[in-house]
């Protein structure tokens, strides 16, 4: 007897790869999650900001005719180290298929100009979600995603300033503090239905 129809299984990437779709599966819904940036470092104590989360996308496909997708996991973006600077960017997530192309945006790296960075975009999703800004304040936090939480701002606790989870944003620091918080890399989820 054949197997029931239904859901079957699910591939995680917390790295980059290839998808290869699984005998009997004809559908598959995509989750792309960007990428998060990393918080600034700044000698004033007043204008650091904290990194953005990146983009996320979902989309539900007929894969019947797709043997393979190239997963792409956006890097997690450094925080700063030095006075005065910026946080890294996060990278660039996607699934792409050849026919079909989903992304989650890097996040953007917590700058020194007291400008609140702004979330990444998903696209080409069924739903796509900007990831949550990143902005100033002592004890609020960076952008938060889909799949984690921003790290805090000015936290001179160790690492509490770090993003946790995947695709989200640093938190800030001051110089006497320590180094900006570190975002968090992407992830791909694919679960596969018959």
């Amino acid at each position: 007897a054949s197997a029931a129809a239904g859901l079957n299984s699910i591939q995680v990437f917390t790295a980059s790869g290839t998808w290869t779709r699984p005998t009997g599966i004809t559908k598959v819904i995509v989750e792309v999650q960007g990428g998060g940036a990393g918080g600034a470092r700044d000698a004033t104590g007043t204008e650091q900001i904290g990194g953005s989360a990146g983009g996320y996308a979902k989309k539900l496909l007929d894969v019947s005719s797709i043997t393979t997708s190239t997963i792409t996991i956006g890097a997690a973006g450094a925080g700063a180290t030095g006075n005065n600077t910026a946080g890294a960017d996060g990278g660039d997530s996607s699934w792409a298929d050849g026919t079909n192309t989903i992304s989650g945006l890097k996040g953007v790296g917590g700058n020194t100009a007291n400008t609140r960075t702004i979330g990444g975009l998903g696209t080409g999703g069924d739903i796509n979600i900007q990831g949550g800004s990143g902005g100033p304040r002592i004890d609020t936090s960076a952008g938060s995603s889909q799949f984690g939480n921003g790290g805090i701002n000015f936290s001179v606790v160790t690492d509490q300033n770090n993003a946790t989870g995947y695709g989200a944003g640093g938190g800030a620091m001051e110089y006497s503090g320590g180094n900006g918080g570190s975002g968090t890399a992407g992830i791909v989820v694919v679960t596969e239905y018959k």
